[in-house]
This record gives structure tokens, C-alpha cells and sequence, in this order.
């Protein structure tokens, strides 16, 4: 669940967590800072017992999404981006950063900002269109999908392993979205709700593949970015492009129920409380054990989903969020064990 999620990030799943102990100092759909070595400090996350690592905040902002009931996906977004954006400008006025960003990284942080943000909308919509638990797991195939951009733009090592733990998470995704041609139409569903189901089953995927192309271009601009810079391009091309696409769509409109105005400021305070325990936990941690316990998200995903909406996730889900899962953690521990040799 990056995500998960963030001053400046999607929430998850994104995903997005970078693997690699030489993940630059930037931020992601699911934003790292720099791993620093020594033992871990003395906050500590309650599930995992050694860092903080965000993973019940940021799907506790996932649960507030899909309770929203009368607020388009965008807008979601629009509001958040703004909540994000009051954060990020005393960070950049105290850090003296500026807010354009070096001259040869301004294409780069306008790419991060635009893909950023679309993979933050597409996943807001999945969490609204399809199951907590189904979005979440297909969420966390975005690993998957950043290593073979990097393996094609940044020309990094693509193993054997890398190509198996991809069957896995593809094989995944596929008992999650059960298409018809291969599963029938009793396995998949014809009627109305499994139509809306596969449009955020796809959302989902391609808020993976969006996220892993925003991870890359993090890759590429290494620590030649601050941190918060990168948030800011992302807030506030994120909130231009929500703007825009409201309007587009005519959804725009101010939530109707106090209810939800509440779980639109808890959306962004979760988020931002998420990315924060995330970060720091890459700050005191290596980065293989923090993903490991990112992956606490698919769990509390099918927690909330049959606690605050009385859904219980098929075997279909099951079976697809072991095979993710499996993948995500396989991934994890491999890099752990290269980057402790």
C-alpha cells in the first residue's frame, strides 16, 4: 500500500518502493530517502517491530477513499494535492531549495509530476471502482513493472529471478481480474458490477505501470533533487491536472455531507502520516525489511474490507494476492541478501 502514502506520493501501494540499496534521496508514489546505516532507532512499528513503516496509515487513508461516497476520484486527488501542498511550501522556504529545481533536472521533475499524479488518480478511482483488498494487491505489482523499466531505460541487471517473480505477479493479477476468455463467464461475472470491477482492476494496473515509470525517472534523476522539491512538482502539477480534468468531466463539486469533508482532510493526514513513517523507516532501516513489511498492507486491506464493508474477498483474491505477495517479498529478500553481502 505507496505507495502508500505521502507528502508527495500515491498512496500504496506505491508503490513503488525502490529495491535497490542505491535508490536515490528523492521521492516516489512512494517516495525514499537515502538508507542510512547503524541499528534501528527508537521509533518503532507496532506490527513489525523495527521501524515505523507507514503500512496501517497509508491504508487507513485507502479505507477513507473508498468510504467517500459523493466525491469523484479527481477530486479526491485536487484536495489532497492541496492539503499536500501547505506542507511542502514552509519545507521548501525553511530548506532554501527554491522551487523550480536545477536546469538540467526541470524535464524530469515535470515528468515525475504529471506521472506522479495520474498514478495517484488512477488509483483513487480503483479504490472507489473495484475492492479494497482487489486494488491493493494489484497495487503492489508496480515493483514488477520498475524493473523491467529499468532494465530497458536505465539498462539495469534483469535475472532469471527477476523474470520469475514477474510470472508471479502477472499470474496474480490474472486470478484478480478473471477475464471471461479465460475463466468463463460464471468464474468472471457479466453483469454490471463485474464491468465496473474490471475498470478498476485496470485502473489499478495501470496506476502499477505509472508509478513504476515515475520510480525510474527518480532513478534517473538520482540525488541531484531535494526530496520536497520533487514533492512540490508533483502537488502542483497534480492539482492542475485534477483541476483540468474536472472541469473536462463537469464532476467538480463540494462534498455534500460533513462526513465526507471529514474523510477528505483525514485522507490527506493519513497519507502524509504514512509517507513519513515510510520514510523514516527507510531512514533507519534497509530498505528489503521495510518492504517486506509494506506488503502488512494486502493484510489490512482484507481486514477493512470485511470490517467496514462486510465484503469477503473470493478465493480468486486469495489465491491473486498470494502470488503478488510471494512475488513482492521474494524481490525484497533477494536484494536483502545482495546488498548484505
Amino acid at each position: 500500500m505507496r505507495p502508500v502514502d505521502s507528502a508527495g506520493a500515491a498512496e500504496v501501494p506505491e508503490p513503488e518502493l525502490p529495491l535497490t540499496d542505491d535508490a536515490p534521496q528523492g521521492a516516489s508514489e512512494e517516495p525514499a530517502a537515502a538508507e542510512a546505516a547503524g541499528t534501528p532507532g527508537p521509533c518503532r512499528c507496532w506490527v513489525c517491530g523495527n521501524s515505523p513503516c507507514g503500512s496501517g496509515a497509508s491504508q487507513v487513508g485507502s479505507l477513507f477513499v473508498k468510504k467517500v461516497q459523493d466525491v469523484h476520484a479527481v477530486e479526491i486527488s485536487a484536495f489532497r494535492c492541496v492539503f499536500q501542498m501547505l506542507v511542502v511550501i514552509p519545507c521548501l522556504i525553511y530548506r532554501k531549495t527554491g522551487f523550480i529545481g536545477p536546469k538540467g533536472q526541470r524535464i524530469f521533475l515535470l515528468l515525475r509530476g504529471v506521472l506522479g499524479s495520474t498514478a495517484m488518480i488512477l488509483l483513487y478511482y480503483a479504490f472507489q471502482a473495484t475492492s479494497l483488498a482487489d486494488a491493493t494487491v494489484i497495487t503492489f505489482s508496480s515493483p514488477v513493472f520498475t524493473s523491467i523499466f529499468a532494465w530497458i531505460f536505465l539498462k539495469e541487471k534483469y535475472s532469471p529471478w527477476d523474470a520469475l517473480f514477474t510470472a508471479f505477479t502477472i499470474t496474480g493479477v490474472i486470478l484478480i481480474v478473471r477475464p471471461p476468455f479465460l475463466f468463463g463467464a460464471s468464474a468472471a461475472g457479466t453483469d454490471e458490477s463485474y464491468s465496473v470491477h474490471l475498470k478498476g482492476t485496470f485502473a489499478a494496473v495501470a496506476h502499477a505501470v505509472f508509478a513504476a515509470v515515475t520510480m525510474v525517472i527518480i532513478r534517473k534523476m538520482g540525488k541531484s533533487v531535494d526530496y520536497f522539491l520533487s514533492i512540490w512538482y508533483y502537488v502542483v502539477l497534480g492539482l492542475l491536472e485534477s483541476v483540468i480534468v474536472l472541469f473536462i468531466i463537469g464532476e467538480w463539486s463540494l462534498p455534500y455531507c460533513g462526513l465526507d469533508r471529514l474523510f477528505l482532510i483525514l485522507i490527506g493526514l493519513f497519507g502524509l502520516g504514512g509517507q513519513v513513517f515510510l520514510t523514516k523507516a527507510l531512514q533507519i532501516e534497509k530498505a528489503g525489511p521495510v518492504a517486506i513489511m509494506r506488503t502488512m498492507d494486502v493484510v489490512f486491506a482484507f481486514i477493512f474490507q470485511i470490517i467496514f464493508f462486510n465484503d469477503m474477498p473470493t478465493w480468486w483474491t486469495v489465491g491473486g494476492a498470494l502470488c503478488v505477495v510471494a512475488s513482492s517479498t521474494g524481490a525484497a529478500i533477494r536484494k536483502w541478501c545482495q546488498s548484505s553481502k
